[in-house]
């Protein structure tokens, strides 16, 4: 069973970190790519901001966003502004975010995310984690996935191998870590079954497209590519 309320507490940690880690950004800081190609790290500030509004929309009901084409245009429009702008930005929304997750609910109800995809309410916290713990690690400011809390990890895991189970362009695949612990996706593509190895962290990098797979070992095929999430 979710618990949106650990989660909750989990995301204003999380968020704590985040805005003690760019605290000491500059604007040329903030102009650098991040990780994410494509991407200076005040896109990702801006996402991140943008992210926490839409968020608070998906609860009371709204469109996630107005549109796609809107979604990217305020991240391209916020992602040049000022330090100033870019933190003050972040603390606001993401306190907007938990204020507005703080008010009276039925978590158990379906809402609807972007690109009309469903879930149950319970799933936002969680989904606010994940977007603040990765890019905080696509920030490059030396927060690296095996600093990512290990109940993160391991529900992260969890989500995104469920997300490509039984993906037709995914062999089945099993990851597995030294200490046993195990996650099943793929299944829907011809060509065998493979087994990777490595450890959370990095199985993660893999299922989440922040890393190559180098640091994991595969037995019976190749490394599978995944789809882009």
């Amino acid at each position: 069973m979710i618990d949106h309320a650990h989660d909750l507490e989990a995301v204003r940690e999380a968020t704590g970190r985040l805005l003690r880690a760019t605290a000491g950004l500059d604007d040329a800081a903030l102009a650098e790519p991040s990780r994410l190609p494509g991407w200076s790290r005040g896109h990702v500030l801006a996402h991140l901001s943008r992210n926490a509004d839409a968020l608070v929309n998906v609860l009371r009901g709204r469109p996630m966003y107005a549109s796609s084409e809107t979604r990217d245009a305020d991240i391209a429009r916020d992602a040049t502004r000022p330090r100033t702008e870019q933190l003050a930005d972040l603390r606001d929304s993401s306190a907007g975010f938990l204020a507005a997750a703080a008010e009276p609910a039925d978590w158990s109800r379906t809402v609807t995310m972007r690109n009309g995809v469903t879930d149950s309410a319970s799933r936002i916290p969680f989904r606010r984690w994940a977007e603040v713990a990765l890019h905080h690690v696509d920030l490059a400011v030396g927060h690296e996935l095996e600093d990512l809390p290990e109940e993160f990890v391991i529900r992260e895991n969890d989500f995104l191998a469920e997300r490509f189970a039984g993906h037709p362009e995914v062999v089945p695949t099993t990851a597995v870590t030294e200490d046993g612990r195990l996650w099943t996706t793929g299944g829907g593509a011809d060509g065998g079954s493979v087994v990777v190895r490595g450890t959370a962290p990095d199985i993660l990098g893999w299922l989440c497209g922040r890393r190559d797979g180098s640091g994991l070992t595969v037995e019976g095929g190749r490394l599978p590519v995944l789809p882009p999430l």
